[in-house]
C-alpha cells in the first residue's frame, strides 16, 4: 500500500491517503510536545515505539471484540488503518487521580478513584481542547447522544481490558485518552494507544 497525499499532520502523526479511499496510512513522528504544544522537542525513535505499542494494543482490543481502525503494520513507523470521520470529542478515562483532575477537584495525586471517571473534551487545538459535558456536545453539534453513549460504553470496556493487561505487567494505567470515528456507519476506536495518549506508572 503506497502513500498518495498528505491529508493531515498533527503533533505526533502524519496521515496519508492511499489508492483505496477507505484506507489511510498513519506515520508516527518523533516529535514530542507538552503543555498543550507550548513546549516542543524530539525523542529519538519515539514514533517507532508508539507505532509498535499501538499496533499491539489495537490487536489486543480486537480480540476482546472492540472494533478499531487498525488493519496492519506496514513498517516500524507506519500502520494501515481504516479512514474515519473523526468525532471531534476526546474521551479521557481516569483510574487514579493525577494531573488536571487532581488540581481541579483537590484530590491527592496517586489516590485510586472509586470507579473510572470518563471526561469529554472538545477536540480543538485553538481552544486548548476544553473540558465539556454532554450538553456542550449537543449545543455544538459535535455528536449525537447515541454516538456519545456508544463511545462511553466502549471507553469503559477498553479501560477494563487495558487495566487488566497492564496490571499483569506490573504497570498501573492511571489515565488514557481515546478518540473515535465513523467508518461505513460503524463507530471505531481510532488514533493511537501509546505512552503519548496515556499515563502509565
Amino acid at each position: 500500500m503506497e502513500k498518495v497525499d498528505n491529508l493531515y499532520e498533527g503533533k505526533a502523526k502524519i496521515v496519508y491517503s492511499t489508492e483505496d479511499h477507505n484506507l489511510v496510512i498513519q506515520y508516527f513522528k518523533d516529535d514530542a510536545t507538552a503543555f498543550n504544544a507550548q513546549k516542543k522537542g524530539s525523542i529519538k525513535d519515539k514514533g517507532i515505539c508508539n507505532n509498535q505499542i499501538s499496533a499491539k494494543l489495537f490487536q489486543l482490543l480486537e480480540k476482546h471484540n472492540i472494533p478499531t481502525h487498525f488493519v496492519e503494520l506496514l513498517d516500524e513507523r507506519e500502520m494501515l488503518v481504516k479512514k474515519l470521520d473523526i468525532i471531534p470529542v476526546e474521551f479521557v478515562v481516569r483510574n487514579i487521580a493525577a494531573g488536571s483532575i487532581a488540581k481541579r477537584l483537590g484530590l491527592d495525586e496517586g489516590v485510586e478513584l472509586l470507579n473510572p471517571v470518563v471526561e469529554t473534551y472538545f477536540k480543538n487545538d485553538e481552544l486548548g481542547d476544553p473540558l465539556i459535558n454532554d450538553d456542550h456536545i449537543k449545543v455544538l453539534n459535535l455528536a449525537s447522544p447515541e454516538q456519545i453513549k456508544i463511545c462511553k460504553d466502549m471507553v469503559l470496556k477498553i479501560n477494563t481490558v487495558l487495566v487488566n493487561y497492564f496490571r499483569a505487567l506490573g504497570i498501573d494505567l492511571v489515565d488514557l485518552k481515546l478518540e473515535f470515528g465513523e467508518h461505513n456507519g460503524a463507530i471505531l476506536l481510532g488514533d493511537e494507544i501509546s505512552p503519548d495518549t496515556s499515563r502509565l506508572w
